[in-house]
């Protein structure tokens, strides 16, 4: 019992100490004043390229794009030599849920229970998080915040990552269910000598719970609302009526058919996979149902043993060639900071720049439903985007020195970037 208290006061001082050696930047306070930044490269997030070009914006939205703006009421900025990207798009991550994910304490990212729909992820979103601004540095501005755990973990929300709360971070709220289908086949154990898959017992068994829920719900839905209503079946009364879109956290080949084929036997309008180790097997069946694809880690060995050691590499580029849409995310929120390394990652087995661009700006702005603002650069839009002295997509050269989001300029310092600075200092002595 005393070794568990000293444990528990140890990781407390811990999280203490971490929280008092730096604090989150402030948000940023509203756009006052036309900006206008000249000679950067713009990268629109549609595939286009702008040289030596002026993006103009004010009260938050884009107002030229272009090479010759002139108002007298505008800053000017000169950024040649500089690119411009618009605000990279996290989608599906637990970023501002999860703090330091070997501490359970720091962690609010999922409910007890298999069949919680009703959960909404955005209400435990911490702003005041100190991964945000490493992430956030990297030009990750605009994130899909989710639950995890059990089957129908709860519902996601789309926020902005520059905000003292979660009502001012919102962008688009209950935007979907999260469905985590069970794994049809488990591995033996690393140290077993026994080789090959096992079938799960209880596939089968969770299974008919998803259909059971889902046919209640499809059911329930069919009603009225009542005075007193069952709340998980309220909460995904939204995917029947086409407000809410199902994500099926899913990546073998046959699970995904399967998948599919249950929630479209339930009338589900809008469906997304999110992971799809196996999709590039099954693309003409995802293409002829109209699937999107959120592609997960990037950077992870192939599933089986005898798939190419590259095969990770290679899915973006088989799965855009097969006419999908496909967007990028990581499933550490950590890690998620890397995302445009992701980008760069399948750029070197295929894809092309722009391609990939989209793959973490517009295509999954397109999925989650929030292009019409978000993604791409584009008169009338938001103002998100960053600019980088090099390539985004290049961790050898990308360095981003200006970021806004809605038209407010970003303070990019964080705990990373802090101490490097103190211990550069300490060897430069």
């Amino acid at each position: 019992m005393k070794k568990t208290y000293y444990i528990f006061s140890v990781i407390c001082g811990l999280l203490l100490t971490i929280t008092a050696s730096a604090q989150v930047p402030s948000p940023a306070k509203a756009q006052n004043k036309g900006i206008i930044l000249k000679g950067g490269e713009i990268h629109d997030g549609n595939g286009n390229v702008f040289p030596n070009a002026v993006i103009a914006f004010n009260e938050g939205k884009i107002t030229f794009i272009g090479n010759n703006f002139s108002d007298d009421s505008y800053e000017v900025i000169d950024i040649s030599g500089q690119k411009v990207y618009p605000g990279f798009v996290l989608p599906t991550s637990e970023l501002g849920l999860v703090e330091i994910e070997a501490v359970s304490a720091s962690n609010d990212n999922y409910e007890t229970g298999k069949i919680n729909p009703e959960v909404r992820s955005v209400i435990a979103f911490n702003t005041d998080s100190h991964v945000i601004p490493t992430v956030r540095s990297n030009g990750v501005l605009v994130e899909q915040v989710m639950p995890k755990g059990g089957i129908f973990s709860g519902r996601s929300s789309i926020v902005q990552l520059d905000a003292w709360n979660w009502e001012d971070a919102l962008i688009k709220e209950n935007d979907g269910q999260h469905l985590h289908w069970p794994s049809k086949y488990y591995s033996h154990s690393w140290t077993s000598p026994e080789k090959g898959l096992i079938i799960s017992k209880s596939y089968h068994q969770q299974v008919a719970l998803i259909e059971k829920t889902l046919m209640d719900a499809e059911a329930y839905s069919q009603g009225k609302p009542t005075a007193v209503p069952d709340f998980p079946l309220e909460a995904m009364r939204g995917l029947f009526s086409g407000e809410e879109q199902l994500f099926i956290h899913v990546d073998e080949a046959k699970s995904i058919v399967e998948a599919i084929q249950l929630v479209q036997k339930y009338n589900i309008k809008k469906v997304v996979i999110v992971g799809g180790a196996d999709a590039w097997l099954v693309t003409d069946f995802l293409k002829s149902n109209n699937i999107s694809i959120l592609m997960t880690d990037v950077h992870r060995l192939p599933v089986r043993e005898q798939d190419d050691v590259d095969l990770p590499y290679k899915r973006a580029k088989m799965l855009q060639d097969a006419g999908l849409t496909v967007g990028l995310t990581h499933s550490s929120p950590s890690n998620s900071r890397n995302l445009p390394f992701y980008a760069g990652t399948v750029v070197a087995y295929g894809v092309d720049k722009e391609d990939a661009l989209k793959m973490i700006t517009s295509n999954t702005a397109q999925i989650l439903g929030i292009d019409d603002q978000y993604g791409s650069l584009q008169v009338g839009k938001s103002a998100t985007f960053i600019v980088s002295q090099g390539d985004v997509l290049d961790m050898r050269t990308s360095k981003i020195i200006h970021a806004f989001i809605d038209g407010r300029q970003l303070d990019l310092n964080n705990k990373h970037s802090m101490l490097y600075k103190k211990f550069k200092e300490k060897y430069d002595e």
